[in-house]
């Protein structure tokens, strides 16, 4: 007799035809994420184009007992993407239109495989913009299931903030829809935010309802640089404080720093301490905001403010940041990465930076710090020597900086979430009985566990 997946596969061919499939090279891509956990094939993938698809798959699924794992670009960092129980990776990559824009109103529906970037570029010509961006080009749908955020939430908000409603496939394969178009509604639960963050561990989220904003009339990026870190870190506190509303502000250590005018060829500045920012509004008011950062900030000894109001300068700058990542890796050929993600209350940001700091000391490890410190969250790449120990040291080293930022009110995930690196955290961070309660609800809406197993909770 045929096994489970074997009959899923076969009856799923009869509506996605050659689009489900056991190829070895396909199984291999779509294995893992951006991540350091140990990749695993799935037993098939599935490419979808509509939710009914979807829904006609999870139906198949469910009745056989199947694992399901969502799988967008795969920019995931935390190992969501990584099928650990096999099953077959549902492909959103190819549901990639924009259904409808309501300019007026300042809101849309996509479906879950757009991306950030082709969303914007879509918006342009209406004079509005979708303001999550998380560097990756990721997709809508994959930022949803993580709760992404990135260098725009400290004004914008994350996707918690942005999406509106979502159309979701539950693990039965019934199709539900949450939210909608108005901007508040005190009716019922809100299940919206409820699949926002769920990692694909309650549904598969097919379509999104987005708020989307003006384009600002003006902007201005500027870069200053500090003497230590320390002076950095209470610049931000400062100007977060004062209420200033700024857009972007960015913080990179002298190591980052020194990695970044390596990869990015930045010129006429040097490895030290650096925060980048961004305003927008007004032209009248996007001056006022920059002097008044650049006031804050000379008052903890920044120097070398450069200041960009041209887009492609501007672009420039941003680039090099959301290049962070792999300007890291170029320092340290034949080394991996593993990007650590932590948030903290903005009072308590300079020992949540300077301890991680000391930490990264003590472990003789190499390990940038770049973070989106306007709200309080930061990450450290941990670079990973090709050595028998060296994942091991890098992982203490992870749980170090995660300890202090729990010990200090804040989380161990601002934004790239749980997954499979962050699950041994969310009892020390949540309670053993507020974990029991999200355990019962995904025991609600997904009673086979079929879907996105071994992913939030440890077992």
């Amino acid at each position: 007799m045929p096994s489970p997946i074997d009959q899923v596969i076969e009856a799923a061919r009869v509506f996605l035809g050659e689009r489900i499939t056991t190829n070895t090279g396909l199984r291999d891509h779509h294995a893992h994420g951006q991540d350091t956990q140990p990749p695993v094939m799935p037993d098939a993938v599935a490419f979808i184009l509509t939710t009914e698809e979807a829904s006609k798959l999870l139906t198949l699924c469910h009745s056989h007992g199947v694992p399901v794992v969502p799988y967008g670009v795969g920019s995931s960092l935390e190992g969501h993407v990584t099928p650990v129980r096999g099953g077959i990776s549902v492909d959103l990559s190819r549901m990639t239109a924009v259904l409808e824009v309501n300019a007026p109103d300042m809101d849309c529906r996509v479906q879950a495989g757009v991306t950030h970037r082709s969303l914007n570029a879509h918006l342009r010509d209406q004079g509005l913009f979708f303001p999550v961006d998380p560097g990756a080009d990721a997709s809508i749908g994959g930022m949803c299931a993580t709760r992404a955020s990135g260098t725009n939430a400290v004004r914008y908000g994350t996707m918690r903030e942005n999406v509106m409603g979502l159309t979701v496939v539950l693990a039965d394969g019934r199709i539900i829809k949450t939210g909608g178009r108005v901007r508040k509604s005190s009716t019922g639960y809100d299940l919206t935010r409820l699949f926002v963050g769920s990692e694909g561990t309650l549904g598969i989220i097919t379509e999104i309802q987005l708020r989307l904003h003006g384009i600002p009339e003006a902007a201005s990026a500027a870069i200053c640089q500090f003497p230590t870190l320390g002076d950095a870190v209470e610049t931000v506190i400062a100007i977060m404080q004062a209420g200033i509303p700024v857009a972007r502000i960015e913080l990179l250590d002298d190591v980052q720093m020194g990695a970044c005018i390596q990869y990015s060829k930045l010129e006429g500045l040097s490895e030290l301490p650096t925060l980048f920012f961004e305003f927008h509004g007004t032209p009248a008011g996007v001056k006022e905001q920059a002097e008044l950062a650049e006031e804050i900030a000379g008052g903890f000894n920044a120097s070398g403010f450069r200041w960009a109001t041209d887009a492609e300068e501007r672009n420039k700058l941003w680039r090099a940041r959301h290049d962070a990542y792999w300007a890291c890796l170029a320092l340290k050929p034949g080394y991996t990465g593993i990007a650590t993600d932590a948030i903290v209350p903005i009072s308590r940001l300079a020992e949540a930076i300077l301890g991680a700091q000391e930490d990264i000391a003590a472990s003789g490890l190499t390990a940038p710090i770049v973070g989106h410190v306007g709200d309080g969250n930061f990450h450290t790449v941990i670079l990973v020597p090709p050595e028998p120990d060296g994942i091991e040291r890098a992982w203490a080293l992870d749980r170090k900086i995660v300890a202090r930022a729990l010990a200090l009110g804040g989380s161990c995930s601002g934004e790239h979430g749980v997954g499979i690196g962050k699950r041994e955290f969310l009892e020390q961070e949540h309670g053993a009985e507020t974990l029991a309660v999200m355990r019962s609800v995904k025991a609600t809406f997904d009673p086979r566990g079929i879907l996105n197993p071994g992913k939030i909770f440890l077992n």
